[in-house]
């Protein structure tokens, strides 16, 4: 499927969840198998030659394209989550909201000193939630190979906060 069919299939929905935000929905694209499947198709195949040990993905539409992506690599697959969320010792960080701070956790054991690890979310905005989880990877030693998003909201420049690494979106909103 065509870059141009995939984009088609997220719906905007206006003032959601704030009043003035214009929500991607990728549920519309998401329940059509062969949309689906292209964009994990495409990913995976960004990152086929890159021997990735590990995908991480960040809570909770990251862990839908980083599980089916890890399936596709042969790799592990790790989640990122909100405090609290994970049963097992964990480090965390904080990060910047717009408006306040909140936090991001992992397994302490999750990744292994040199693995190779993908960083996957299904969306790209301000860059600070992906920040925050490549600080985590970074703790426990993995190697980032690869930042991976289906869609980049490019108005708000949040790749700028990840320019030390290299960086694919599929999809991107200027």
């Amino acid at each position: 499927m065509e870059l141009a069919e995939l984009r088609a299939k997220i719906r905007d929905i206006k003032d959601f969840p704030t009043e003035g935000v214009l929500f991607k929905d990728i549920t519309t694209l998401l329940k059509d198998g062969p949309a689906f499947r292209s964009v994990v198709d495409y990913l995976a195949g960004r990152y086929q030659g890159e021997r990735v040990d590990v995908v991480v993905g960040i809570e909770s539409r990251g862990f839908i394209f980083g599980g089916a992506l890890a399936h596709q690599l042969n790799a592990g697959f790790v989640p990122v989550r909100k405090l609290g969320k994970l049963p097992g010792k964990t480090i965390e960080v904080e990060y910047e909201l717009e408006y306040g701070r909140d936090a991001l956790a992992i397994h302490e054991d999750a990744i292994r000193a040199g693995q190779r690890v993908l960083a996957v979310d299904d969306l790209l905005a301000t860059g600070g939630t992906m920040a925050a989880t490549l600080r985590l990877i970074q703790q426990l030693g993995g190697h980032v190979v690869g930042v991976a998003f289906m869609i980049e909201l490019g108005f708000l420049h949040g790749r700028d906060k990840l320019k030390s690494y290299p960086l694919h979106s599929l999809i991107v909103y200027d």
